[in-house]
């Protein structure tokens, strides 16, 4: 003959499983609070070696953007003349897609 008790369905061991539930979730809720106000949660610092600032330097010096090409795009937008071939545009988006 089978017997089945039927704990599972026992609402004693229901509202045990929600109350460890609980718990864990307030645990895991204060881990995270105090990660996030210890001290080394705080802003961090980094320092650049010699050769690291000079290389910041020469990048915030050095301007990538052609003014001369930028301001002649610029002036044929503004006349309504400039224009883009499609195959041009279909070239890019092909060449872009394969990597």
């Amino acid at each position: 003959m089978s017997h089945t008790n039927a704990i599972g369905n026992s609402q004693v061991l229901q509202s045990l499983l929600g109350q460890s539930d609980r718990v864990q979730s307030a645990k895991k809720d204060s881990v995270q609070l105090q990660a996030a106000t210890s001290p080394t949660a705080q802003a961090t610092t980094t320092q650049l070696s010699s050769a690291g600032s000079a290389l910041a330097q020469v990048a915030s010096t050095t301007d990538d953007v052609r003014t001369e090409k930028v301001g002649a795009i610029q002036q044929a937008i503004a006349a309504g003349t400039y224009s883009v071939p499609a195959s041009a545009v279909a070239d890019k988006l092909i060449q872009h897609l394969l990597g």
